[in-house]
């Protein structure tokens, strides 16, 4: 998507609640399906918001997708099959656009 209609998307849907992407949720499909390589991203817009959250099992440290929006579904992605993975922000306060596997996603990732 480019930058203008990026900006006039934000603009007919800047009253609607922000969803983020749900970092427990997709513990749980990642240790359920045993994935490897898991991509999370916003629908429709994975060119600029799509990066690797697992790489062979492992957190990259230098992945950055952005997971927020009041229009685009926040998305998983394992084995080409993408997978609606959000809540609404006032369910996660403390998680935003920039959260990147919090610690109770990680135990839950872990098995701890």
């Amino acid at each position: 998507m480019d930058s203008l209609s990026a900006f006039v998307m934000g603009e007919a849907n800047r009253n609607k609640p922000l969803m983020v992407f749900d970092w427990v949720k997709a513990a749980k499909i990642i240790k359920e399906k045993d994935a490897k390589n898991v991509s999370a991203g916003l629908s429709g817009d994975w060119e600029w918001t799509g990066d690797d959250i697992l790489e062979n099992g492992e957190i990259p440290e230098d992945s950055s997708p952005y997971l927020a929006s009041t229009w685009a579904t926040p998305e998983l992605c394992i084995d080409d099959e993408y997978i609606d993975c959000w809540k609404y922000k006032n369910e996660t306060p403390d998680w935003d656009a920039e959260t990147y596997w919090p610690e109770e996603a990680v135990k839950i990732l872990l098995g701890i």
